[in-house]
Protein backbone atom coordinates (compact mmCIF):
# COMPACT_ATOMS: atom_id res chain seq x y z
CA UNK A 1 0.00 0.00 0.00
CA UNK A 2 1.45 3.35 -1.04
CA UNK A 3 1.17 6.01 1.66
CA UNK A 4 0.42 9.64 0.84
CA UNK A 5 2.05 12.00 3.32
CA UNK A 6 2.07 15.77 3.83
CA UNK A 7 4.92 17.51 5.61
CA UNK A 8 4.54 20.63 7.74
CA UNK A 9 7.83 22.48 8.12
CA UNK A 10 10.62 22.29 5.52
CA UNK A 11 13.48 23.75 7.53
CA UNK A 12 16.56 21.89 8.73
CA UNK A 13 14.64 19.02 10.36
CA UNK A 14 12.00 18.85 7.65
CA UNK A 15 14.66 18.37 4.99
CA UNK A 16 16.19 15.56 7.04
CA UNK A 17 12.81 13.84 7.21
CA UNK A 18 12.34 14.24 3.48
CA UNK A 19 15.75 12.66 2.84
CA UNK A 20 14.74 9.69 4.97
CA UNK A 21 11.42 9.26 3.17
CA UNK A 22 13.27 9.11 -0.15
CA UNK A 23 14.98 5.92 1.06
CA UNK A 24 11.63 4.19 1.64
CA UNK A 25 9.41 2.48 -0.89
CA UNK A 26 5.65 2.93 -1.11
CA UNK A 27 5.77 6.49 0.25
CA UNK A 28 4.74 9.60 -1.65
CA UNK A 29 5.17 13.13 -0.28
CA UNK A 30 2.28 14.90 -2.00
CA UNK A 31 2.06 18.19 -0.07
CA UNK A 32 4.21 20.53 2.01
CA UNK A 33 3.49 23.58 4.15
CA UNK A 34 5.74 26.31 5.53
CA UNK A 35 5.32 30.02 6.22
CA UNK A 36 8.59 30.74 4.35
CA UNK A 37 7.20 30.64 0.82
CA UNK A 38 10.52 31.06 -0.97
CA UNK A 39 12.12 28.15 0.88
CA UNK A 40 8.93 26.12 0.52
CA UNK A 41 9.01 26.45 -3.25
CA UNK A 42 12.71 25.65 -3.41
CA UNK A 43 12.31 22.49 -1.31
CA UNK A 44 9.17 21.42 -3.19
CA UNK A 45 11.04 21.67 -6.48
CA UNK A 46 14.05 19.79 -5.11
CA UNK A 47 11.95 16.91 -3.73
CA UNK A 48 9.28 16.99 -6.43
CA UNK A 49 6.42 17.78 -4.06
CA UNK A 50 3.43 18.78 -6.22
CA UNK A 51 1.31 20.78 -3.75
CA UNK A 52 2.45 23.58 -1.43
CA UNK A 53 0.73 25.74 1.20
CA UNK A 54 1.81 28.66 3.35
CA UNK A 55 -1.10 27.86 5.71
CA UNK A 56 -0.79 24.35 7.14
CA UNK A 57 -4.56 24.25 7.74
CA UNK A 58 -5.13 24.18 3.99
CA UNK A 59 -2.90 21.12 3.77
CA UNK A 60 -4.95 19.45 6.52
CA UNK A 61 -8.14 19.97 4.51
CA UNK A 62 -6.91 17.55 1.85
CA UNK A 63 -8.84 14.29 2.00
CA UNK A 64 -6.20 12.28 0.14
CA UNK A 65 -3.52 12.28 2.86
CA UNK A 66 -2.93 9.23 5.04
CA UNK A 67 -0.58 11.01 7.43
CA UNK A 68 1.17 14.25 8.29
CA UNK A 69 4.78 14.78 9.31
CA UNK A 70 5.31 17.66 11.76
CA UNK A 71 8.84 19.12 11.61
CA UNK A 72 8.54 22.44 13.44
CA UNK A 73 10.09 24.11 16.49
CA UNK A 74 9.29 22.39 19.80
CA UNK A 75 6.64 24.86 20.97
CA UNK A 76 4.71 24.43 17.72
CA UNK A 77 4.38 20.64 17.97
CA UNK A 78 1.25 20.46 20.09
CA UNK A 79 -1.18 22.80 18.28
CA UNK A 80 -0.26 21.51 14.81
CA UNK A 81 -0.26 17.85 15.85
CA UNK A 82 -3.62 18.13 17.60
CA UNK A 83 -5.10 19.94 14.59
CA UNK A 84 -3.81 17.21 12.27
CA UNK A 85 -5.15 14.40 14.47
CA UNK A 86 -8.54 16.10 14.65
CA UNK A 87 -8.48 16.40 10.85
CA UNK A 88 -8.30 12.61 10.72
CA UNK A 89 -4.60 12.32 9.90
CA UNK A 90 -2.05 10.03 11.51
CA UNK A 91 0.93 12.09 12.76
CA UNK A 92 4.69 11.58 12.88
CA UNK A 93 6.25 14.38 14.94
CA UNK A 94 9.84 15.45 15.50
CA UNK A 95 11.26 15.17 19.04
CA UNK A 96 10.91 16.35 21.73
CA UNK A 97 7.21 15.61 21.88
CA UNK A 98 6.40 19.23 22.83
CA UNK A 99 7.73 22.18 24.83
CA UNK A 100 6.07 21.09 28.07
CA UNK A 101 4.59 17.98 29.66
CA UNK A 102 1.02 19.28 29.60
CA UNK A 103 1.26 19.98 25.86
CA UNK A 104 2.65 16.51 25.17
CA UNK A 105 -0.13 15.02 27.27
CA UNK A 106 -2.70 16.81 25.11
CA UNK A 107 -1.13 15.31 21.99
CA UNK A 108 -1.41 11.75 23.28
CA UNK A 109 -4.96 12.40 24.51
CA UNK A 110 -5.94 13.69 21.06
CA UNK A 111 -4.48 10.60 19.39
CA UNK A 112 -6.48 8.32 21.69
CA UNK A 113 -9.63 10.40 21.29
CA UNK A 114 -9.47 10.40 17.49
CA UNK A 115 -8.20 6.84 17.10
CA UNK A 116 -5.27 8.06 14.98
CA UNK A 117 -1.69 6.85 15.29
CA UNK A 118 0.87 9.24 16.79
CA UNK A 119 4.59 8.54 16.65
CA UNK A 120 7.51 10.65 17.88
CA UNK A 121 10.88 10.65 16.12
CA UNK A 122 13.10 8.64 18.50
CA UNK A 123 15.87 7.20 16.34
CA UNK A 124 17.68 5.79 19.39
CA UNK A 125 15.02 3.08 19.79
CA UNK A 126 16.06 1.60 16.44
CA UNK A 127 19.85 1.38 16.75
CA UNK A 128 21.62 -1.99 16.74
CA UNK A 129 22.74 -1.31 20.31
CA UNK A 130 19.16 -0.86 21.48
CA UNK A 131 17.95 -3.97 19.65
CA UNK A 132 20.78 -6.09 21.06
CA UNK A 133 20.14 -4.80 24.59
CA UNK A 134 16.41 -5.51 24.22
CA UNK A 135 17.17 -9.06 23.08
CA UNK A 136 19.36 -9.72 26.14
CA UNK A 137 16.79 -8.21 28.50
CA UNK A 138 13.94 -10.20 26.93
CA UNK A 139 16.01 -13.41 27.31
CA UNK A 140 16.35 -12.66 31.01
CA UNK A 141 20.13 -12.36 30.87
CA UNK A 142 20.14 -9.26 33.09
CA UNK A 143 17.77 -10.67 35.69
CA UNK A 144 15.82 -8.10 37.69
CA UNK A 145 16.59 -4.59 36.43
CA UNK A 146 17.27 -2.11 39.21
CA UNK A 147 19.36 0.84 37.94
CA UNK A 148 20.14 2.64 34.68
CA UNK A 149 22.25 5.57 33.53
CA UNK A 150 21.45 7.94 30.65
CA UNK A 151 24.39 9.92 29.27
CA UNK A 152 25.00 12.28 26.38
CA UNK A 153 28.24 14.11 25.69
CA UNK A 154 29.42 17.07 23.67
CA UNK A 155 32.54 18.87 24.79
CA UNK A 156 31.54 22.08 22.99
CA UNK A 157 28.53 21.51 20.78
CA UNK A 158 25.90 24.13 21.57
CA UNK A 159 23.81 25.08 18.54
CA UNK A 160 24.60 28.43 16.90
CA UNK A 161 26.99 29.76 19.58
CA UNK A 162 29.49 26.99 18.79
CA UNK A 163 29.22 27.48 15.06
CA UNK A 164 26.39 25.37 13.64
CA UNK A 165 22.60 25.36 13.50
CA UNK A 166 20.24 28.26 14.16
CA UNK A 167 19.65 30.45 17.17
CA UNK A 168 16.13 29.04 17.56
CA UNK A 169 17.64 25.93 19.21
CA UNK A 170 18.91 28.01 22.16
CA UNK A 171 15.85 30.17 22.87
CA UNK A 172 13.17 29.02 25.33
CA UNK A 173 10.57 30.83 23.23
CA UNK A 174 11.03 28.23 20.49
CA UNK A 175 12.82 25.25 22.06
CA UNK A 176 11.73 25.34 25.75
CA UNK A 177 14.97 23.61 26.76
CA UNK A 178 18.57 23.01 25.77
CA UNK A 179 20.73 19.89 26.08
CA UNK A 180 17.99 17.84 27.74
CA UNK A 181 15.47 18.58 24.98
CA UNK A 182 17.89 18.44 22.07
CA UNK A 183 20.01 15.37 22.90
CA UNK A 184 18.74 14.07 26.23
CA UNK A 185 15.38 13.06 24.82
CA UNK A 186 17.11 10.39 22.70
CA UNK A 187 19.16 8.93 25.52
CA UNK A 188 16.47 9.06 28.21
CA UNK A 189 13.86 7.58 25.85
CA UNK A 190 16.27 4.81 24.83
CA UNK A 191 16.75 3.78 28.46
CA UNK A 192 13.03 4.11 29.29
CA UNK A 193 12.20 1.81 26.36
CA UNK A 194 14.63 -0.84 27.59
CA UNK A 195 13.29 -0.55 31.14
CA UNK A 196 9.71 -1.06 29.93
CA UNK A 197 8.73 2.62 30.32
CA UNK A 198 8.33 2.45 34.10
CA UNK A 199 6.14 4.70 36.26
CA UNK A 200 8.01 7.78 37.51
CA UNK A 201 7.65 8.64 41.20
CA UNK A 202 10.17 11.41 42.00
CA UNK A 203 12.77 13.56 40.21
CA UNK A 204 15.75 15.49 41.54
CA UNK A 205 17.94 17.58 39.25
CA UNK A 206 19.90 20.65 38.34
CA UNK A 207 20.76 22.57 35.17
CA UNK A 208 23.80 24.68 34.32
CA UNK A 209 25.04 27.32 31.89
CA UNK A 210 28.62 27.94 32.99
CA UNK A 211 31.13 27.61 30.14
CA UNK A 212 32.17 30.61 28.08
CA UNK A 213 30.94 31.33 24.57
CA UNK A 214 31.49 33.86 21.81
CA UNK A 215 29.95 37.05 23.20
CA UNK A 216 28.67 38.29 19.85
CA UNK A 217 26.93 34.96 19.27
CA UNK A 218 25.53 35.05 22.81
CA UNK A 219 24.06 38.48 22.16
CA UNK A 220 22.59 37.61 18.78
CA UNK A 221 21.17 34.28 19.91
CA UNK A 222 19.51 35.34 23.14
CA UNK A 223 20.86 32.08 24.58
CA UNK A 224 18.77 31.20 27.66
CA UNK A 225 18.69 27.38 27.90
CA UNK A 226 20.88 24.86 29.72
CA UNK A 227 24.13 23.39 28.45
CA UNK A 228 24.21 20.68 31.12
CA UNK A 229 21.37 18.78 32.78
CA UNK A 230 21.72 16.42 35.75
CA UNK A 231 18.97 14.23 37.21
CA UNK A 232 18.11 11.36 39.51
CA UNK A 233 14.78 9.58 39.04
CA UNK A 234 12.96 7.03 41.20
CA UNK A 235 10.45 4.69 39.56
CA UNK A 236 8.11 2.04 40.89
CA UNK A 237 9.61 -1.22 42.21
CA UNK A 238 12.82 0.36 43.58
CA UNK A 239 14.11 1.08 40.06
CA UNK A 240 16.29 4.18 39.60
CA UNK A 241 17.91 6.23 36.81
CA UNK A 242 20.61 8.87 36.80
CA UNK A 243 20.97 11.35 33.92
CA UNK A 244 23.81 13.55 32.70
CA UNK A 245 23.43 15.38 29.40
CA UNK A 246 25.98 17.88 28.09
CA UNK A 247 26.13 20.39 25.27
CA UNK A 248 29.37 21.82 26.66
CA UNK A 249 31.67 20.68 29.48
CA UNK A 250 35.39 20.66 30.28
CA UNK A 251 35.87 16.88 30.01
CA UNK A 252 37.01 14.50 27.30
CA UNK A 253 34.06 12.08 27.36
CA UNK A 254 31.34 10.33 29.40
CA UNK A 255 30.88 6.58 29.55
CA UNK A 256 27.89 5.41 27.54
CA UNK A 257 24.38 4.81 28.88
CA UNK A 258 23.99 1.59 30.85
CA UNK A 259 21.49 -0.74 32.50
CA UNK A 260 22.26 -3.12 35.36
CA UNK A 261 20.32 -6.06 36.72
CA UNK A 262 20.70 -8.82 39.28
CA UNK A 263 22.29 -11.19 36.75
CA UNK A 264 24.13 -8.91 34.33
CA UNK A 265 24.69 -5.44 32.94
CA UNK A 266 24.81 -3.69 29.56
CA UNK A 267 26.67 -0.64 28.36
CA UNK A 268 25.21 0.77 25.15
CA UNK A 269 28.17 2.74 23.74
CA UNK A 270 30.53 1.07 23.21
CA UNK A 271 28.29 -1.97 23.51
CA UNK A 272 29.23 -4.51 26.13
CA UNK A 273 27.57 -7.25 28.19
CA UNK A 274 28.92 -7.94 31.68
CA UNK A 275 28.11 -10.87 33.94
CA UNK A 276 29.61 -13.47 36.27
CA UNK A 277 29.92 -17.23 35.82
CA UNK A 278 30.86 -18.59 39.21
CA UNK A 279 34.08 -16.82 40.15
CA UNK A 280 34.65 -15.64 36.57
CA UNK A 281 33.94 -12.02 35.74
CA UNK A 282 33.05 -11.92 32.05
CA UNK A 283 33.15 -8.84 29.81
CA UNK A 284 31.54 -9.91 26.54
CA UNK A 285 31.90 -8.11 23.23
CA UNK A 286 29.03 -8.36 20.77
CA UNK A 287 29.19 -8.36 16.97
CA UNK A 288 26.33 -5.96 16.31
CA UNK A 289 26.75 -6.10 12.53
CA UNK A 290 26.41 -9.89 12.50
CA UNK A 291 23.40 -9.57 14.83
CA UNK A 292 21.75 -7.17 12.37
CA UNK A 293 22.45 -9.47 9.40
CA UNK A 294 21.14 -12.58 11.14
CA UNK A 295 17.93 -10.97 12.38
CA UNK A 296 17.17 -9.78 8.85
CA UNK A 297 17.78 -13.25 7.43
CA UNK A 298 15.54 -14.96 9.97
CA UNK A 299 12.76 -12.40 10.51
CA UNK A 300 10.95 -11.03 7.47
CA UNK A 301 9.69 -8.10 9.56
CA UNK A 302 13.11 -7.03 10.86
CA UNK A 303 13.26 -4.25 8.23
CA UNK A 304 10.40 -2.51 10.07
CA UNK A 305 12.78 -1.67 12.93
CA UNK A 306 15.68 -0.29 10.88
CA UNK A 307 14.78 3.36 11.50
CA UNK A 308 12.14 5.51 13.14
CA UNK A 309 10.50 6.51 9.85
CA UNK A 310 10.76 2.99 8.41
CA UNK A 311 8.92 1.71 11.48
CA UNK A 312 6.30 4.47 11.21
CA UNK A 313 5.58 3.61 7.60
CA UNK A 314 5.48 -0.16 8.29
CA UNK A 315 3.04 0.41 11.16
CA UNK A 316 0.73 2.53 8.98
CA UNK A 317 0.83 -0.22 6.37
CA UNK A 318 -0.21 -2.76 9.01
CA UNK A 319 3.05 -4.70 8.82
CA UNK A 320 3.86 -4.30 12.55
CA UNK A 321 2.36 -2.79 15.67
CA UNK A 322 3.55 0.75 16.35
CA UNK A 323 6.03 0.93 19.23
CA UNK A 324 4.74 3.22 22.02
CA UNK A 325 7.01 6.11 21.06
CA UNK A 326 4.42 8.69 22.13
CA UNK A 327 4.04 7.14 25.58
CA UNK A 328 7.82 6.90 25.99
CA UNK A 329 8.28 10.47 24.74
CA UNK A 330 5.64 11.66 27.23
CA UNK A 331 7.48 9.97 30.10
CA UNK A 332 10.71 11.57 28.84
CA UNK A 333 8.98 14.97 28.96
CA UNK A 334 7.93 14.27 32.55
CA UNK A 335 11.53 13.55 33.56
CA UNK A 336 13.00 16.55 31.72
CA UNK A 337 10.43 18.98 33.08
CA UNK A 338 10.91 17.42 36.51
CA UNK A 339 14.63 18.24 36.35
CA UNK A 340 13.81 21.84 35.42
CA UNK A 341 11.26 22.11 38.23
CA UNK A 342 13.61 20.54 40.79
CA UNK A 343 16.31 23.06 39.80
CA UNK A 344 13.85 25.93 40.13
CA UNK A 345 12.60 24.84 43.57
CA UNK A 346 15.89 23.52 44.92
CA UNK A 347 14.39 20.19 46.01
CA UNK A 348 13.07 16.82 44.89
CA UNK A 349 9.69 16.91 43.13
CA UNK A 350 7.06 14.23 42.63
CA UNK A 351 5.77 13.19 39.23
CA UNK A 352 2.29 14.27 40.28
CA UNK A 353 3.60 17.70 41.24
CA UNK A 354 5.16 18.11 37.79
CA UNK A 355 1.91 17.09 36.11
CA UNK A 356 -0.16 19.49 38.21
CA UNK A 357 2.14 22.51 37.72
CA UNK A 358 3.12 22.00 34.07
CA UNK A 359 2.27 25.05 31.95
CA UNK A 360 1.69 25.16 28.23
CA UNK A 361 4.44 26.68 26.08
CA UNK A 362 2.58 26.09 22.84
CA UNK A 363 2.23 28.86 20.29
CA UNK A 364 -1.32 29.90 19.48
CA UNK A 365 -2.65 28.90 16.07
CA UNK A 366 -2.95 32.52 14.95
CA UNK A 367 0.84 32.81 15.22
CA UNK A 368 1.14 30.58 12.15
CA UNK A 369 -0.54 33.17 9.95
Amino acid sequence: MSLRIGIIGVGQIGKRHLENYQKLSDVEIVAAADINEAELQRVAASYRIPHTYTDFRELLRRDDLDAVNVALHNNLHMPVTVAALEAGKHVYCEKPMAGSYIDAEQMLAAARRTGRKLSIQLFSLFTNETKAAKALIDMGRLGRLYHARSTGFRRRGRPYVDGYGSEFFVQKEFASGGALYDMGVYHIAQVLYLLGNPVVRTITGNIYQETSMNEERRRKSGYNVEELGIGYIRFDNNLTLDVIESWAIHLDKFEGSSIVGSAGGIRLNPFGFFHNEGDLEIDAKVDLEAFQIRTHRLDDRAYAYDSSQQHWVAALQGQVDLLPTAEIALNTMLISEGIYRSHELGREVTAEEVRETSKSTASALHEFD
